[in-house]
């Protein structure tokens, strides 16, 4: 994707610290801004966009590790020079030493503010979605494959465990000494939890993505292969037909049905500058269950008393304020898991769920994928991210054991797992870290946060009780009119506003109305409220030259709309056999009792919050004929 020249990169942060002068001049005088901005511009001059997507993230881990008391900040192997006779380097001193002494140390008290424009300015460019390198790819494809191999050990080790848990062998046989008494109370706690939920009674569905066995959107709903592993425990002419009477009327392709168990297929999705992201494509016969079952755990986890206040599958809120509070208090500490969901093994699954939770669980996994380079291995985790399996089952695991570990009710009370972010009371992390490496995961020290004053959790970043997460951008501006740089920039831009970072804001917001035209304000096109249905593209402010100017009165509503650039996604009408559109609408339609009704679990983007099918549409009614076609859109006018 080409880069517009109409938005340099390195003019935006230099615009940047412009604002940041504004904002706070008694720290950043006028000879300080150009000297820092001639280091930004003679660094990527000679580093590229590298110094902005790579260096100053680097400066900014390093800067947070320090405000979490791990180690002093020195940041001179990144060939920043120092002040004197200090660690601190020159590069935006005026900010590090109102926050840190001249050995790095965190001040006892430090200003927040500086800590807040400080990160800002380095992580801005952090997850900019570059094109990643043969090199990176071939890194991350080595990364998965290294984690199986880790985990050929780590089952030799769950299935010792998991015998003498069958066995009740006394734990003075195990070491560590308790890792057998933790395993017991984790497999206990599962099983109070499922008691009562039937694996059967699920409503299997399509998900969002691509499958490996690469059917089009109306072809899914026809069988032509469903596994023999699935068909064990979930009968085909159960779930995967709308009745009886759809059988019989087509017992002709009932019957030619095969069996094969086909693998998942792993892709590369872009990620951030760091390289890509891998995740695997599940056939369409184990994604048909897999969100079946997904979707009824998450709904009875969220139910269940023994649960719901300590695991999260659809809101982050409580994370996040727990990570606010644990910054302010630093009695709560944020731990970040690595490759999460590649290191929950079958034998974990096998070891801590109740036995008939786990043969649904590994009837509908897939036990093989293909890389890109066509090799097929064996899987030994659970299921790898793009597996509607695969949060919850994380999730659960994680919570089970740190739970198990602790016979401390108030501890316990203070365990908030979601997916991979995990939040424990800080006199309880240490333990927490051991429990989980024993049982195979593996925690990412360098994200978690354990002392001091720092935390970071589900995407808030926390220092002293205040939010000093910054704006980071994600898509890469295209020199062409691109739906998703239209709408992702104009989200910048409104983050930027909320900041005071007004200069930086008309910079991007000139760019957009070169490239795009007129854009509206708010008081032309009020923004929608949080939670409610709806997007619209507008900014908190826009000068008069740049704001549409076509206008209507609509009797209906009662209000004047304009004629403003909005996004939508490509809808493709395909009438199929009519049981086919039946079963679709079985599965997806009758979320909703009234099928002109907004679906109430749907959000903006056309997608449910658990991940299933984008099939919806809040401001059309549902159509088993009509489908979405998914990852794509395009700009339209239309009044708003």
């Amino acid at each position: 994707m080409a880069l517009n020249k109409s938005l340099d990169e390195h003019k935006v942060i230099s615009t940047l610290l412009h604002d940041v002068r504004t904002l706070c001049g008694d720290v950043l005088n006028n000879k300080a801004l150009r000297n820092t901005t001639r280091v930004v511009e003679r660094r990527v001059l000679s580093e590229g966009i590298g110094f902005l997507t790579k260096t100053l993230p680097k400066l900014a881990k390093l800067f947070d590790r320090a405000l979490a008391n791990e180690c002093p900040f020195n940041a001179t192997s990144l060939r920043f020079s120092t002040k004197g006779d200090s660690q601190l380097p020159r590069f935006l001193g005026e900010f590090f030493e109102r926050i840190f002494d001249k050995n790095g140390i965190v001040l006892q008290f430090p200003c927040i503010k500086s800590v807040g424009y400080v990160r800002q300015i380095c992580y801005l460019f952090y997850k900019y979605k570059l094109p990643y390198t043969p090199e990176q790819t071939q890194q991350v494809i080595h990364k998965f494959l290294r984690t199986e191999d880790d985990l050929t050990m780590i089952d030799k080790k769950l299935s010792f465990i998991s015998a003498l848990v069958d066995q009740h062998v006394p734990t003075w046989r195990v070491k560590p000494s308790d890792i057998c008494n933790v395993a017991l109370r984790a497999k206990y706690l599962l099983q109070r939890l499922f008691s009562g939920f039937d694996c059967r009674d699920i409503r299997p569905r399509h998900g969002p993505g691509v499958v490996a066995t690469k059917q089009k959107l109306w072809d899914k709903f026809h069988w032509t292969n469903i596994s023999s592993r699935i068909t064990e425990v979930y009968p085909a002419d159960e779930y995967f037909y709308a009745s009886l009477g759809h059988v019989c009327d087509r017992i002709d392709t009932f019957q030619s049905v095969t069996e094969v168990s086909h693998p998942a297929q792993v892709i590369l999705v872009p990620k951030d500058s760091r390289g890509p992201r891998l995740i695997s494509c599940e056939p369409v016969d184990f994604q048909w269950i897999q969100q079946g079952l997904g979707r009824a755990i998450v709904s009875w986890v969220e139910r269940r008393r023994i649960s719901k206040y300590n695991v999260f599958f659809s809101n982050q809120q409580p994370n996040q304020f727990g990570a606010l509070l644990g910054s302010k208090t630093g009695r709560y500490a944020t731990l970040d898991l690595n490759e999460a969901s590649d290191r929950v093994s079958v034998e974990l699954v096998r070891l801590l769920f109740p036995e008939d939770v786990a043969k649904h669980l590994l009837a509908c996994r897939t036990s093989a994928t293909k890389l890109p380079c066509g090799k097929i291995i064996n899987l030994k985790k659970f299921a790898p991210m793009g597996s509607a399996l695969c949060f919850p089952v994380l999730a659960l695991s994680v919570w089970a054991i740190l739970t198990a570990a602790t016979t401390d009710k108030e501890t316990r009370e203070g365990i908030l797992v979601y997916g991979d972010d995990v939040i424990v009371p800080t006199a309880y992390a240490a333990n927490a870290i051991e429990q989980l490496e024993s049982f195979g995961l593996k925690v990412n020290r360098d994200k978690s946060c354990t002392s001091g004053f720092f935390r970071e959790s589900c995407g808030v970043d926390a220092f002293h009780g205040e939010n000093v997460t910054p704006v980071r951008f994600r898509t890469v501006w295209s020199s062409s009119r691109t739906p998703d740089v239209y709408s992702s920039w104009i989200s910048y831009c409104q983050s930027l506003w909320n900041k005071r970072m007004y200069g930086t804001y008309e910079n991007i917001v000139s760019s957009l109305f070169r490239l795009y035209g007129p854009i509206p304000d708010e008081s032309q096109v009020p923004r929608a409220r949080k939670g409610s249905a709806g997007f619209n593209l507008s900014l908190p402010y826009v000068p008069e030259r740049m704001r549409p100017t076509r206008s209507r009165i609509h009797h209906g509503f009662q209000k004047k709309q304009w004629r403003v650039l909005d996004t939508t996604s490509p809808r493709v009408s395909k009438v199929s056999d009519g049981w086919e559109m039946l079963l679709r609408y079985f599965t997806e339609g009758s979320d909703s009792p009234d099928p002109t009704a907004i679906n109430p679990f749907v959000l903006p983007n056309g997608i449910d919050k658990y991940g299933a099918s984008g099939s919806y549409d809040p401001q059309r009614p549902f159509r088993v004929s009509t489908y979405t076609r998914r990852n794509t859109s395009m700009l339209v006018k239309r009044w708003r």
